[in-house]
């Protein structure tokens, strides 16, 4: 027989392409075979059809065009005998779906198959009828399928209350046809009959108000009574499911209760009792169980009010968060998170286990628990103690979040007018204020979900100066304000007058560290305004991986006292108060500071290297005579100890060979004090405040050529640069933007970026419109400090971003020719 005619087998066939061993070898096999059905088709091949089309089943499986065989399994269907007639249906199953306009022909046929004598025939029609039925077939086929709600046979009835389920939806307007029929099928004794029987009662509950009213009124009792019986229906092998009769009935049951429940209270009051019996006989050491338990869970949600039942099936959520399955536990966050709008004292209750849920390995039930935890949060249960490294971690996450900068400092300006009583709301509020108290004041990055606020420059600083005044303000928010009113004088210098005035009331503060701070600040005020904008500039966005390798190595959970005992501190619980000295430099951070090999613990805290370094590099133990709190302070000097130790300085001058001055980081400990590399002759008197800056020498540095960092068809670039004398690190750069086409630019943004071991500063540009053809240029000054100076060269990636006639233009290059030596 050739293997590609008519008569070749199904399972020859199928060998055939099986046997391929590339997608080339079975596309031409398919083509072949196909090739051989048409030839068929068209020569009217009767023995074969049947054979034809299941091989066109199959080939339509594979994914390939099988829309020739098409009419072929109306010709099937109109067959007399029962073989020809189960492949026509299924091919007409598979093949075709409601949009095809040749389903409109084969509506005749499936009438006469309704009506058929043979049950098993009518069994077919029903069942491609409930498949691809459209709604011109619903409407033409509706009272049929109603009169096979009442067939003989239970499986015609299950198939018929199938189909209906598929016409109700297509028409729903036929819904009422079929209410009084289903009624009845609601006290079929056979489960497979009654379970679709329920279906349909619900899904006609949902398009017919009426229907919905008819069953709560005559079902519900009835309803009930079966369900109760399933409960408490001795063992029954045909239905049994680990230990529990036919749980997909149980589950029907349910959802069914649930929308007749849902809105009426006489209907809740009789499903009641069955509801609890449910909760409370059900084993929950089965997934099929646990099924149950769910949706009597759910079901009580959705019904009308009952404290008691309400309860119950919140503690069923609660053991649901103990079980070991993951998305048992998912579904029951999902569901209390629903259950806190009804009832959240008893949600409450599992507080602890949805905490533990927090932690989970899961990423998906670590979002639901802390979306939970968030809805139990409320003034009974916030508490005023928590610990640092949290707030921390939050002034981590909002630096990230660039976006929502302005939003942040807007949400915690409006918490803290509200109250100020949570200490860390106020650190945290004060840090953001002092960091993008501009945004705040000019309304930058509004959300839509935002109401419009005023806030005034003056009004910032009123926030600020309360925190300060705050008679239950510790130390360490007290000292952050006084930074964030530091920052807010270059930001708002309509309020230096007044923020100067503040800052000086601390001068003479009996607390050290506020003295100190006022003084060095006062200073920076009055005499270093050449210096105080670099200086106050943003914090850098900080580093998440590094602080949660920083939270990694501390101990969170232990402060270790003076006996040397460690004191377990959970979350919500104060910290005792440290020894006069720890208190003094804020050693009562969470984060133990680690012991260096000559146990000067100060040393190692303020990562400064107070000994005298040999000529070797290396640095040796402090002579026994040093004083190394006075020499820190500066309060006194030691004249037997090295020249080469050195003071500390919060502000670097023109004569130190130091980089670029870093933004304050109120992070770290209050005390501000930095190493610098400045002589000892330059020690600052604590009394007085700072000297006066001495002047700025010339700029004698070497001249480096310029360069053409960047240049296209339209726009170019050059690069001028300079140094101060003494300061190699640190290049002035001068960027000189020239227009090259014949349109205007308007919008004109320039951004660069550098490598870790650089750092960049930008100053605004001398404008954002860019004349055309050359006639105009805008200038924009760049300051770069290499900490790699002499070991690697500069090199800098930019964009620049503009409009030509309302249009976005956006240009990239990386800049790699800048002179050796920078």
């Amino acid at each position: 027989m050739n293997p590609f005619s008519s008569g070749t087998r199904l399972r020859d066939m199928i060998r055939a392409i099986r046997a391929c061993k590339t997608a080339a070898e079975e596309r031409a096999v398919v083509r072949k075979e196909c090739a051989a059905i048409r030839a068929a088709i068209n020569e009217n091949d009767q023995d074969y059809r049947h054979r034809n089309l299941a091989k066109l089943m199959f080939i339509h499986m594979l994914g390939y065009p099988t829309h020739f065989g098409q009419m072929e399994c109306l010709k099937l269907i109109a067959s007399p005998g029962f073989p020809e007639k189960r492949i026509g249906y299924l091919g007409l199953m598979l093949l075709l779906d409601e949009r095809q306009e040749v389903l409109m022909l084969v509506t005749n046929s499936v009438k006469q198959d309704l009506n058929h004598t043979n049950q098993y025939i009518v069994g077919l029609a029903l069942c491609a009828l409930g498949n691809i039925c459209s709604a011109e077939m619903a409407r033409d086929l509706a009272p049929e399928v109603e009169r096979l709600l009442q067939f003989r046979d239970p499986n015609i009835r299950k198939k018929a209350a199938l189909c209906s389920i598929r016409i109700i939806k297509k028409v729903p307007d036929l819904a009422e046809n079929f209410i009084n029929p289903v009624a009845a099928l609601l006290k079929e004794k056979h489960h497979g009959v009654l379970i679709t029987g329920i279906q349909l009662c619900t899904d006609l509950c949902k398009v017919s108000p009426e229907a919905l009213e008819y069953f709560r009124k005559k079902c519900t009792d009835g309803l009930v009574r079966t369900l109760r019986d399933l409960v408490n229906s001795p063992y029954a092998p045909e239905y049994d499911i680990a230990g529990i009769t036919d749980p997909f009935l149980h589950i029907r049951l349910l959802k069914l209760l649930r929308v007749l429940g849902q809105g009426d209270a006489d209907a809740s009051d009789a499903m009641n009792d069955i509801l609890a019996q449910v909760a409370t006989k059900t084993e929950s050491n089965k997934n099929a169980g646990n099924a149950i338990l769910y949706e009597c869970v759910e079901t009580i949600m959705s019904i009308e009010d009952n404290g008691g039942l309400r309860v119950l099936a919140i503690n069923i959520l609660g053991r649901f968060l103990s079980n070991r399955d993951n998305n048992i536990r998912y579904v029951a966050l999902n569901m209390l998170m629903r259950a806190i709008t009804v009832d959240a004292q008893a949600v409450q209750r599992h507080r602890s286990t949805i905490l533990e849920c927090v932690k989970d390995s899961d990423a998906s039930i670590r979002k639901r628990a802390l979306e939970l935890v968030y809805l139990l949060v409320n003034e009974s249960n916030a508490g005023n103690f928590v610990k640092d490294e949290v707030w921390h971690a939050l002034v981590v996450v909002i630096s990230n979040a660039s976006d929502l900068h302005g939003y942040t400092v807007r949400a915690l300006f409006r918490a803290l007018q509200t109250t100020a009583e949570q200490e860390s709301l106020v650190r945290v509020a004060v840090w953001c204020i002092g960091e993008y108290g501009d945004l705040l004041v000019n309304n930058a990055g509004m959300l839509n979900v935002e109401d419009p606020i005023t806030v005034t420059e003056s009004d910032a600083v009123d926030v600020v100066e309360s925190a300060i005044k705050r008679h239950a303000s510790d130390l360490t928010t007290k000292s952050m304000a006084l930074i964030a009113l530091l920052k807010l004088s270059s930001r708002f210098p309509s309020c230096s007058g007044r923020i100067k005035d503040i800052v000086v009331q601390h001068k003479g503060s009996l607390v050290l560290e506020l003295q100190q701070r006022s003084l060095e600040f006062n200073s920076i005020i009055e005499k270093h305004q050449n210096i105080r904008s670099a200086l106050v500039e943003r914090m850098p966005v900080l580093d998440e991986a590094s602080f949660g390798g920083r939270r990694a190595s501390s101990l969170p959970n232990t402060v270790s006292t003076s006996n040397g005992t460690a004191v377990k501190l959970p979350n919500g619980v104060a910290k005792p108060s440290a020894a006069p000295l720890v208190d003094l430099l804020d050693l009562s951070d969470d984060v133990p500071a680690p012991s260096s090999s000559g146990g000067d613990f100060l040393q190692d805290l303020l990562g400064v290297d107070l000994a005298p370094a040999t000529q070797s590099g290396t640095s040796q133990a402090p002579k026994a005579g040093t004083d190394v709190l006075l020499d820190l302070l500066s309060i006194g000097s030691n004249p037997a100890q090295d020249n080469s130790v050195s003071t500390p300085d919060i502000l670097s001058s023109a004569q130190d060979h130091k980089p670029a001055i870093a933004s304050l980081d109120v992070l770290a400990a209050p005390s501000l004090t930095q190493a610098s590399s400045s002589t000892a002759s330059n020690m600052m008197d604590l009394l007085d405040g700072f000297t006066p800056a001495p002047p700025k020498p010339a700029n004698n540095g070497p001249a480096y050529p310029s360069i053409v960092a960047f240049e296209s068809s339209s726009l170019r670039l050059t690069f001028n640069f300079s140094k101060q004398p003494g300061n190699p690190q640190t290049t002035t750069i001068s960027g000189t933007f020239t227009n090259l086409s014949s349109n205007v630019f308007t919008d004109f943004v320039f951004q660069a970026a550098v490598p870790k071991f650089l750092q960049l500063h930008l100053d605004p540009a001398s404008g954002n419109s860019l004349p055309a053809s050359g006639n105009g240029t805008i200038t924009q000054s760049l300051k770069v400090t290499n900490s790699q100076h002499g070991k690697k060269p500069l090199v800098m990636r930019l964009r620049i971003a503009y409009k030509v006639d309302g249009k976005d233009v956006l240009e990239e290059g990386q800049i790699n020719n800048f002179p050796r030596d920078l």
